[in-house]
């Protein structure tokens, strides 16, 4: 998407347009994680309209699971600095569900590609231990976008339901590209989960999966030039008539 066409989306978006003309398969090859927002708040009512959008997204038996804690203002400002503060005191994860990092094969190859050319933009070296570790920190201050929002679900579902949240979670991407919004997926917002409950209040055993951070992207970011490549067809998928 070109810069002009951002601006026009933004337009509308500022405007209160509440559905600007963009194309599903131009947002789908747009949408790409974004590290560095500039300090500018999206529109109350066109947040409202993108949440209302994302929630058509399809889950089993229309069970809707996804639970989403939307912050902004002085309450993410909160947030952030707690999550920084905890980051650099060494305060210990107590992630709701495990992650499992154990990339392997073709799998390991993808994620080292990945690292490369994001530490490539932003001039950090492979033994450049300061600059990784501020690299890692930047998740925790949410690389300063303006809203972050938190995504979790019932313990009680397991992994297929956990499916439908991440759905969700690309549907609600998608519709921010058409209103000239980026974001960036971030697993390190499960992290610290008992701030967001507390945050929000949560009192019905609502588990923290994952943290979208959200805003207008920022051009003069270092990070935002990064790109990252797709395998080729035939290794993902197999067709079969017979």
């Amino acid at each position: 998407m070109s810069r002009v066409a951002a601006k026009n989306l933004w337009q509308a978006a500022a405007a209160g347009v509440a559905d600007p003309s963009m194309e599903l398969l131009d947002a789908i090859a747009a949408r790409r994680s974004v590290r560095g927002f500039l300090d500018r708040e999206v529109p109350a009512e066109v947040m409202q309209r993108i949440f209302a959008i994302a929630q058509q997204a399809p889950s089993n038996c229309n069970v809707q699971p996804w639970k989403v804690y939307v912050a902004s203002g002085a309450l993410k400002d909160r947030l952030r600095c707690q999550m920084v503060d905890n980051t650099v005191n060494g305060v210990s994860p107590n992630p709701d569900y495990e992650y499992r990092a154990d990339f392997v094969g073709e799998y390991r190859k993808r994620q080292v590609e990945c690292a490369v050319a994001l530490y490539t933009e932003m001039g950090i070296g492979r033994h450049d231990r300061p600059g990784r570790t501020r690299a890692a920190l930047r998740n925790f201050e949410f690389f300063d976008a303006p809203h972050i929002a938190f995504v979790g679900m019932n313990p009680e579902f397991g992994a297929t339901v956990a499916v439908d949240v991440g759905m969700y979670a690309q549907t609600l991407m998608l519709t921010m590209v058409a209103f000239g919004l980026h974001s960036c997926p971030m697993g390190t917002m499960r992290n610290y989960p008992d701030l967001i409950r507390e945050a929000f209040g949560v009192e019905d055993g609502t588990k923290i999966l994952f943290g979208i951070s959200f805003g207008y992207e920022d051009p003069a970011v270092p990070a935002n030039a990064t790109r990252t490549t797709r395998v080729p067809l035939a290794e993902s998928v197999a067709f079969r008539s017979e």
